[in-house]
This record gives C-alpha cells, sequence and structure tokens, in this order.
C-alpha cells in the first residue's frame, strides 16, 4: 500500500518511486531511488530538496517489493554457469559466468511470462556466449509483486534441469577430412581447413589432424574411422556432399557412423549440411557454403555439439523458423 507520510515520521519505510534532485548549474539526478529504506541521516537531505511528506510503501505479509522479487525469481531460474547483477530498479540480469553454450527451457520461460506481472526476457537459446555475457533479465512488472505470484515462478522453475544455464564446451579437438581428387592431386588448393581452422579456434578447439582421400568412398570412410580410432571426439568431412555422382561424402559417412541424425537442414545457407553420431563423436558433413558465407546451419548446430548436447531429428526440424540465415 502507498501512503502519505511526513518525512520525519517515515525512518524505516520503503520508498515509493524515485526522487530528484536539482542544483543549478551543477546536478540533476536521481538522490534517492524507489524501494530505498530511510534513515534517520536521510531527513536532512530530503527537507533539502524541498520533501516534507513523501510515499511510502507498507508491505502486507503476502505482498513482496519488487527488488526482493526480482532476486528470488533469478536465483530460481538460474543454473549452472549463471551469476547474478545486483539488483537494480526491479531488475536482475543474468550473465554468464563460463564460455560456453546457453540453453533456455523455452516452455518454462512460456509458462512463467504468463504469470500477470512478471517479466522473464531471455537471449534465443543454443547459441555461443562469452563469459559476462548478459543472457536473461527478470524482473516484475508492480513496484509490489503478490508473494503467490513470486512463489510460482519459484515452483515453476524447479526441476532437474534450471531454466536458465551455460553448457561448457568439452570437445577440444577435431579432425578434418577433405575430399575430392582435385585437392588430393594439387589442381587447386584447400580452402577448408584455413577457414575451419579459424572457426574452430573461436571455441577453443584444435585441428589435430587434416587428411586428402579424393573421392574414393572407401577411403573417405577409412579416413574417418582412423580419426574416430584416434580418439578425435569431432571429424568434419568437408566437400563432396551433393548429388554429383562423384560425391561420396555421403556414403562415406554412413558407413562409419553409429546413427545419421540426418542429411540436409531446413537452414540456408547450408542445407546440404550432415550430421551423425559414431559413440560419443560427432560427425559433420559440410557442404561448400561453410567455406564461403559468414554465418551457415554449421554455425548454428557447432556450439551445441561441442557441449555434447545430443542432437535429434526432431532438434533439426525445429530450426526451420529462423532458418533462413542470410542477412
Amino acid at each position: 500500500m502507498k501512503r502519505e507520510v511526513p518525512v520525519e515520521q517515515a525512518v524505516g519505510m520503503v520508498l515509493a518511486h524515485d526522487l530528484t534532485r536539482i542544483v543549478p548549474g551543477e546536478f540533476k539526478g536521481r538522490v534517492f531511488a524507489k524501494g530505498h529504506v530511510i534513515r534517520e541521516e536521510d531527513i536532512p537531505v530530503l527537507l533539502d530538496i524541498g520533501k516534507r511528506h513523501i510515499y511510502v510503501l507498507e508491505l502486507g505479509p503476502d505482498e513482496m517489493h519488487e527488488n526482493d522479487a526480482a532476486l528470488t525469481m533469478a536465483q530460481a531460474v538460474a543454473g549452472e554457469g549463471i551469476a547474478l547483477s545486483d539488483v537494480h530498479e526491479g531488475k536482475v540480469v543474468l550473465k554468464a559466468s563460463r564460455r560456453g553454450v546457453l540453453q533456455v527451457d523455452e516452455r518454462r520461460v512460456f509458462e512463467i511470462n504468463r504469470i500477470d506481472g512478471i517479466s522473464l526476457a531471455t537471449r534465443r537459446g543454443w547459441v555461443h556466449v562469452d563469459e559476462g555475457a548478459s543472457v536473461a533479465g527478470v524482473r516484475p512488472i508492480p513496484l509490489v509483486i503478490e508473494r503467490a505470484k513470486v512463489e510460482q515462478v519459484v515452483s515453476l522453475a524447479a526441476g532437474a534441469e534450471p531454466v536458465i544455464q551455460v553448457r561448457p564446451y568439452q570437445m577440444r579437438q577435431a579432425a578434418l577430412v577433405t575430399t575430392g581428387s582435385e585437392i588430393q592431386t594439387g589442381r587447386i588448393q584447400d580452402k577448408a581447413g584455413p577457414v575451419l581452422r579459424e572457426k574452430l579456434a573461436t571455441y577453443g578447439v584444435e585441428v589435430v589432424s587434416q587428411v586428402f582421400p579424393g573421392d574414393d568412398q572407401a577411403a573417405i570412410t577409412a579416413a574417418i574411422r582412423d580419426a574416430l580410432a584416434a580418439g578425435v571426439p569431432l571429424v568434419l568431412v568437408t566437400g563432396g556432399m551433393s548429388v554429383d555422382p562423384d560425391d561420396r561424402s555421403p556414403a562415406a559417412i554412413r558407413g562409419a557412423a553409429d546413427e545419421v541424425v540426418t542429411y540436409g537442414t531446413p537452414m540456408l545457407p547450408g542445407s546440404m549440411l550432415m550430421l551423425a553420431y559414431a559413440g560419443d563423436a560427432a560427425i559433420f558433413g559440410l557442404p561448400g557454403a561453410v567455406i564461403h558465407d559468414p554465418v551457415t546451419s554449421f554455425d548454428v548446430l557447432l556450439p551445441r555439439v561441442l557441449a555434447r548436447v545430443r542432437l535429434t531429428r526432431d532438434d533439426i526440424a525445429r530450426l526451420g523458423v529462423g532458418g533462413w540465415l542470410n542477412a
């Protein structure tokens, strides 16, 4: 409840709104923020800025101030890899405390935002984030919110998986299998290797080997198996991913994999990408778009693969909305 009170009687009460101080030619700005608990030493300052009476809050047992509500909700939705900012004007910002891929439970974010008076805004899930990056913000809309609504958020946030977390990258090595007789014979220079080395380095992944098996399907499969046998968790096969007769990479990947998740994605550029698994290792078949387009389906899928989030065909199908990656 908001009530008008003489400043001399307001000690210990909660300020209902910001108060501004103006010193002509010197200063104009907030001197007390809403939510400030008034102290004895504040009274002279309040009188100096012309405040004889102020609005204060008196909270009932079933109410929460916005700052307390925001902190309670932030603590509830934050998982591993998340740090919380200080409360500022009823809002807490969630920040990444490590590099990795941002995971957001969209269903529970939706359910939380269905609660009247609650706002939880996040970045899109499954994107790379650096340490210190802001990934979400949570706040109640009113200055005073019903305690039951905050408790509902806490209840929704409870579960085996947190609502928001940053999963660390676990794959540190990759092997390149560069197909094409034109590259194997030296007729043209390999351009995939430099591009992929630079891209992977941004995630802390080292390319430990690169081989050039030409266009022979058995040789490509053998090269993939050699990398897997060496314990490399990520194998990238470049070239030979279209429907031309000489393009053997898809069949070669099938020969080395235990499970093919997809050959083709609802994303452009990079629709001809292939993703398969051999045990816990991931195998990508990369189309030519990866070499010359700055953002492709590979960039969308790579962060979660590096975090060892096992992808399914349904995960791929969901990427059609937003899958037009061209600027």
